[in-house]
């Protein structure tokens, strides 16, 4: 979870959920699901964050986010993960986080077919920053304000006879 404030960490959720499905195909995905249980070959269930659905339905990616804010992800939470992708036999995990992989982290992600992204901590489906695959997606939303003002000046031989502003 990384927060006490359990509305940030379900919202960090939905938002990585949304944002995933809306890039599923850099992914080779068809889609992204929401937060669901899936049973692995341990006889145990595991809840995930959310599930990625491989481009031609064969198979899933399983999508965790950990909205940590003072410290990188430790190896530990990313071989848990890992656990995972072979109990349910997934084909792979996409790992979101605010602040990254720890080295450790990063060897086991790589080894173990996890893609990190990284997305803001604040981010909602609109306003946003994530980076995943070597590349950079900005979201931003916001109003644009236009006043005009027309000046307009008669000239009669040469001097200034009439001066109006519109707007």
């Amino acid at each position: 979870m990384g927060t006490t404030d359990p509305s940030k960490w379900r919202s960090y959720e939905e938002v990585a959920q949304h944002l995933l499905n809306e890039f599923a195909d850099r992914f080779g995905l068809g889609r992204v699901e929401g937060k669901q249980i899936v049973p692995g070959a341990s006889g145990t269930n595991w809840e995930i964050d959310a599930k990625g659905v491989c481009a031609r339905g064969e198979g899933f990616v399983i999508v965790e986010c950990r909205r940590h804010m003072k410290s990188k992800i430790k190896q530990e939470s990313v071989a848990a993960i890992a656990f995972r992708i072979v109990d349910t036999g997934a084909a792979g995990a996409i790992l979101v986080t605010p602040l990254g992989l720890q080295y450790g982290a990063r060897k086991v992600a790589e080894h173990s077919k996890i893609v990190h992204v990284t997305l803001g901590p604040n981010s909602t489906t609109t306003d946003y920053i994530m980076k995943f695959l070597g590349q950079v997606f900005v979201g931003l939303q916001g109003k644009l304000a236009l006043k005009a003002r027309l000046k307009i000046k008669v000239i009669k031989n040469g001097k200034i006879t009439e001066t109006r502003e519109i707007g």
